[in-house]
């Protein structure tokens, strides 16, 4: 099963879910969610890698660290990205994404997403065994 995502409603931020046969697939998910609040995820070129490493006590705190990392990432790099390779590991998480610089007039970034909260918050299997993590986001 190649990780899926959607968006959740949540007055007047977003929710994010990453669903995936494996955690790691569902936290890849959940960034193109997370993405796809900002542009289109196919509108972006994995042009650039970025690594990236996360360590929390639990899946919920790591999943949080791991998309604020990436709006860090995208923050100070002033990128996009589109695509992701996750590896976690207890409660280490060790990443690849790629993207691009953002263009303005090609990405057309909707929202700034400011970052991950608590609200929402949740990584498990559902009773079809695939994973799901999902949050809200702050725009």
């Amino acid at each position: 099963m190649e990780p899926s995502w959607e968006h959740f409603p949540h007055q007047a931020d977003i929710g994010v879910r990453g669903i995936g046969s494996t955690k790691d697939a569902a936290f890849e998910g959940a960034a193109r969610a997370m993405t796809a609040v900002i542009t289109d995820p196919d509108a972006v070129v994995p042009a650039q890698s970025v690594s990236m490493a996360c360590e929390a006590p639990d899946d919920e705190l790591l999943l949080v660290d791991w998309l604020n990392a990436l709006i860090y990432e995208m923050a100070t790099r002033k990128m996009l990205f589109c695509r992701f390779a996750v590896r976690i590991n207890g409660h280490a998480l060790q990443a690849t994404a790629w993207g691009e610089p953002v263009e303005v007039l090609r990405h057309q970034p909707a929202v700034e997403v400011k970052g991950a909260t608590y609200t929402e918050l949740s990584v498990k299997q559902d009773g079809q065994g695939r994973w799901i993590a999902q949050c809200v986001v702050d725009v």
